[in-house]
C-alpha cells in the first residue's frame, strides 16, 4: 500500500507540474493581464503570512474531496500557471524566469506543490475506493494525517513566502554581523 501511495503522489506531482507549465505558456492579452494584475494587487495589498496560509489552505483542502479534488487541483495548477503568464505579460522583464524554477527552487513553492500533490493524489485514492466499494473507514486515519501535513506545510510555507516577499521589498537588506 505504501509503494502505491508514493507512486500515486509522484504521478500527480508530475501531472500538476505539466499542467502548471502549460498554463504558464498561455497567451494573455494586455487587457486580461491588466485586469488580473488589478485583482492580484487588491488581493495582496495587505496580506500577511497568515493571509497567505489561509488563501493556500482554501485552495488545498478541497483537493481532498474524492474525485472533485483531482479536477480542482489540476484546475488550480493551470490557473496558477496562467497567473504567472499574466504577470509576465504585465512585467516583461521577468519573462526569462522559468515558472518551474519558482515552483521547485523556492522553499514555499516546494511546500505548496508537495501539499497540493498530496491532496490531489489522496482524492484519486478516495474516489478509486468509492468506485471499487472499498471500506472507507480504513482511509480516515491516513487522510486525516495528510490533511494535518498539508496544513502544517502551508502554514510554514505562508510564513516563508511572506518573509521572502518582505526581503525582496526591503531595498536596504541588512546582513547580520556585517
Amino acid at each position: 500500500m505504501n509503494k502505491i501511495r508514493i507512486f500515486t503522489f509522484f504521478i500527480f506531482l508530475v501531472i500538476f507540474t505539466v499542467i502548471f507549465q502549460l498554463g504558464s505558456m498561455s497567451t494573455v492579452s494586455e487587457e486580461e493581464a491588466n485586469m488580473f494584475m488589478e485583482e492580484f494587487e487588491k488581493l495582496v495589498l495587505d496580506i500577511d503570512a497568515f493571509g497567505i496560509f489561509v488563501h493556500n489552505t482554501t485552495i488545498a483542502l478541497p483537493m481532498f474531496i474524492p474525485g472533485f479534488g483531482v479536477v480542482w487541483g489540476l484546475f488550480s495548477a493551470w490557473s496558477t500557471g496562467y497567473a504567472f503568464a499574466a504577470i509576465v505579460t504585465s512585467m516583461p522583464e521577468i519573462a526569462d524566469i522559468s515558472p518551474l524554477s519558482i515552483l521547485f527552487l523556492s522553499p514555499f513553492g516546494l511546500m505548496e506543490i508537495f501539499a497540493y500533490s498530496l491532496g490531489i493524489s489522496r482524492s484519486f485514492i478516495l474516489i478509486k475506493a468509492v468506485i471499487t466499494k472499498s471500506n472507507l473507514s480504513q482511509f480516515i486515519k491516513p487522510t486525516s494525517i495528510e490533511i494535518g501535513i498539508v496544513i502544517i506545510l502551508l502554514l510554514v510555507g505562508g510564513y516563508v513566502e511572506f518573509y521572502m516577499i518582505e526581503l525582496v521589498q526591503n531595498e536596504n537588506i541588512e546582513m547580520p554581523g556585517f
